[in-house]
């Protein structure tokens, strides 16, 4: 299937990043959100960035107009008719996404793929809410999207062969670097980097460190360019949260529990950079 129309649903930080490097690389890109008020702070965070862009001498004011020109924003889900191709990127909540997805299904042409950027969700959990889970497949990609990468690509147990391939070809017409996952909780990604946060605010929660010890021990230690507690900031507390619950709903293992300081924090509100406040103040 040749992919010229792309869906994203969701325009926060991944969703616009998403529909940003699917119209660079020249498709037409329709971006949804529940508010078109949403849709449009997306679409002014794409300008931007794509401003910055030019006046870095990365890319011509010309080629700004030409990308922004592919991207059509709504509030309306049933314009998702018009994609063959659709990544949802909506707040990471199995409820949320088992009902875009039975949306999707019914609004959706029979050929169109459904993708999801899913940090932790099993694949095949939410294929099942499908008629057609060989056309389901996990697309997961980094944050910031424009600068990041990589995309896991996650397949669950009914993906066809054909979605992969596409999938995988399409990751790297977006200029990213595709690596395979199998549909186990968090994937291989976030099974690995969300303990190593969580442990962080162990260490916190304890005493062990400040938060700005912990992060520069990290930084400085382990090469990383950003310190666990930043980037717990950066991702969103409540993600981390939910990926960490999904994580130890998932394997039933006592090291995916959630530290209690981490579910304190989103209890309060305090989501991280979003919020400007976190485990640091912005």
């Amino acid at each position: 299937m040749d992919v010229k129309t792309f869906g994203v649903i969701g325009s926060g930080q991944m969703g616009n990043g998403i529909a940003q490097v699917a119209a660079t690389s020249g498709l037409n890109v329709i971006m949804s959100d529940i508010s078109l008020d949403f849709a449009k702070k997306g679409l002014a965070n794409i300008e931007k960035i794509l401003s910055k862009n030019v006046e870095k001498g990365k890319i011509s004011a010309e080629d700004k107009d030409a990308i922004l020109g592919r991207i059509t924003i709504t509030e309306d889900l049933k314009d998702m008719a018009k994609a063959d191709f659709v990544v949802e990127a909506a707040t990471e909540r199995e409820d949320l996404k088992f009902k875009i997805f039975r949306d999707l299904d019914e609004i959706c042409g029979p050929d169109a793929i459904l993708s999801t950027n899913t940090s932790s969700i099993p694949i095949g959990r939410i294929a099942a809410q499908t008629k057609r889970p060989e056309k389901v497949i996990g697309m997961h990609f980094m944050n910031p999207v424009p600068v990041m990468k990589l995309v896991e690509v996650i397949r669950g147990i009914a993906t066809s062969d054909e979605t992969f391939k596409l999938t995988w070809d399409l990751s790297e017409k977006f200029g990213k670097t595709p690596a395979e996952a199998a549909d186990y909780p968090g994937f291989i990604a976030n099974r690995i980097l969300l303990p190593m946060i969580n442990e962080a605010v162990y260490c916190l929660y304890h005493g062990v460190g400040t938060r700005e010890d912990i992060d520069t021990v990290m930084k400085l230690g382990m090469n990383h360019p950003m310190g666990p507690l930043a980037l717990a900031d950066l991702i969103g507390l409540d993600t981390c949260l939910a990926i960490m619950e999904t994580l130890y709903e998932g394997f039933k293992d006592s090291k995916y529990r959630p530290c209690p300081l981490l579910r304190k924090y989103v209890e309060a509100g305090w989501l991280g950079r979003k919020t400007k406040k976190g485990f640091y103040d912005y």
